[in-house]
């Protein structure tokens, strides 16, 4: 797999073209991602480039010159936005990767107790809100916490902690899909249960080290499945993607 990386900036663009940039300034440029014309901004261009980095090349083998290099930026710049350094980037990127799904948990369980929404119901949704998450993380971000010198690093704790906090939601939500179920004997218990959908969701970190496109046609197959594990018939699940089709706006 092979990341796009930007050049240094020529200091010899005449007037009427580019300026060149100043180390430290904010800025807004034009990106080229997936055929689409996007603007990043400053910090969420080094997160995007360093996030590549990482991936391709290890946490380790690169530095911050490294990335203020691929980025077109001078290495001052990464200071300016991330004091830190690459270790406050890699946290950055790790949370990036679950952070956006545990905050809707929360939105998800009230928003079952307001409409009368089936457990099934939210498990997909959490399911579906999940995958995005992964589908958005910067050049599959989520591969880092794969690694094992990201594993070893002091960033990697807080990552950890929420994942250990998503996967007890997922127990919850599939336990509670289970216990409806009568052969709930084929169910394995508590955090074992959390465990197994969230590994079935992360699937999707796999599919796009790949190339694949993370699709709506893949997020009801990953909840589709993650509902089959807790034994619900194909008549739950559809009325399930049924309503959750429905609700999922409210998330976006």
């Amino acid at each position: 797999m092979t990341y796009a990386m930007r050049g240094a900036e020529n200091p010899t663009i005449q007037r009427g073209e580019l300026v060149a940039r100043r180390a430290g300034r904010p800025r807004v440029l034009a990106q080229i991602s997936g055929g689409r014309r996007s603007w990043l901004e400053p910090r969420e261009e080094i997160l995007d480039i360093a996030a590549g980095l990482f991936v391709d090349r290890g946490f380790a083998a690169t530095s911050t010159r490294d990335i203020a290099e691929a980025v077109g930026i001078r290495q001052a710049s990464i200071y300016y936005h991330f004091p830190s350094g690459k270790e406050e980037i890699l946290g950055e990127l790790l949370q990036r990767s679950i952070r956006p799904t545990l905050d809707r948990i929360e939105k998800i369980e009230i928003l079952g107790a307001e409409t009368g929404a089936g457990t099934e119901v939210l498990l997909y949704l959490l399911v579906v809100l999940d995958v995005r998450t992964l589908a958005a993380a910067p050049r599959n971000a989520g591969v880092l916490s794969r690694l094992p010198e990201v594993q070893r690093r002091e960033v990697f704790g807080p990552f950890g902690s929420a994942r250990k906090e998503l996967q007890a939601a997922y127990a919850r939500l599939g336990g509670q899909v289970a216990a409806s179920r009568p052969s709930t004997a084929l169910i394995p218990e508590g955090n074992l249960l959390g465990m197994l959908l969230l590994q079935l969701v992360e699937v999707v970190i796999g599919m796009r080290s790949d190339g694949h496109r993370i699709s709506q046609i893949i997020e009801g197959v990953v909840a589709a499945s993650c509902l089959r594990v807790c034994l619900a018939d194909q008549e739950r699940i559809d009325e399930a993607a049924s309503r959750a089709a429905d609700l999922i706006g409210v998330f976006e």
